[in-house]
């Protein structure tokens, strides 16, 4: 078992290996964790995992509100995730590597990062100024029939762009090439697709890449035929998770 420990990013989203997450840090516990890679080696890596939140808040409370106007705000590394963040997060999260990051006149950051390899989360450790975690890097399995799973559910998603689209009433480039490989079709798909945090969640932590498949073509043929039968999809974003603020 090869474990690792990183700073740890939690967001209301879920990271696949090979998609781009780009962040608007601001608070400061994420402003530290920033700061601290930006120490590492040039020849080196700076990585962080990204898990999603299961019970929690993305950004911490800044200001008492409601219900108890005088309560004192949570601060800390934890801020907004309990007295046992571990149990706060989803237990399977993506490392991402930070190919930039730039910091502003503000003390802000703007990163741009690339998930990479799945991992299991262990332990949460919130006594420095940001969060770290050990972690477990997963395998990536293939599984039976990956190949031919990752056809059929090319040509189901497909489909979907195509009705998704249409009932957006916009058009679709249709010219755009997908890849073939089933792990990258498998991760690729269920980024691009319309679904709720927690389906997401299932679809990361798959035991393997024909698992995956096999899930996310049971929901592209559900979903297709759930807009074909709509009479128009006027806000299908109203369905996503809310943008990050970090």
């Amino acid at each position: 078992m090869t474990t690792v420990r990183l700073p740890l990013f939690p967001l209301n989203s879920v990271l696949f290996p090979g998609l781009v997450l780009p962040l608007n840090v601001f608070e400061e516990r994420y402003r530290a964790m920033m700061r601290a890679l930006l120490k590492t080696p040039e020849d080196e890596p700076r990585r962080f995992a990204v898990v999603a939140i299961r019970d929690g808040h993305e950004v911490a409370p800044s200001a008492p509100g409601l219900p108890d106007a005088t309560a004192v705000t949570d601060t800390g590394p934890a801020a907004g995730f309990g007295a046992a963040p571990v149990r706060a997060f989803h237990g399977v999260g993506c490392v991402a590597d930070a190919a930039t990051v730039r910091e502003r006149a503000d003390g802000t950051f703007e990163v741009l990062a690339t998930g990479t390899t799945r991992v299991r989360l262990l332990s949460v450790d919130a006594s420095g100024p940001y969060l770290t975690a050990e972690l477990e890097e997963l395998p990536d399995e293939s599984g039976d029939e990956a190949g031919a799973l990752a056809e059929g559910v090319l040509r189901s998603f497909r489909q979907y762009q195509k009705r998704l689209a249409g009932a957006r009433e916009r058009s679709l480039a249709t010219g755009a090439e997908l890849p073939d490989e089933p792990n990258v079709v498998s991760y690729l798909v269920a980024a691009a697709m319309v679904l709720d945090t927690p389906t997401k969640q299932r679809l990361l932590q798959a035991p393997d890449t024909a698992s995956r498949l096999r899930d996310e073509l049971r929901l592209l043929r559900a979903e297709t035929a759930i807009i074909r039968n709509l009479p128009s999809l006027p806000s299908p974003e109203l369905t996503r998770a809310p943008t990050s603020l970090n």
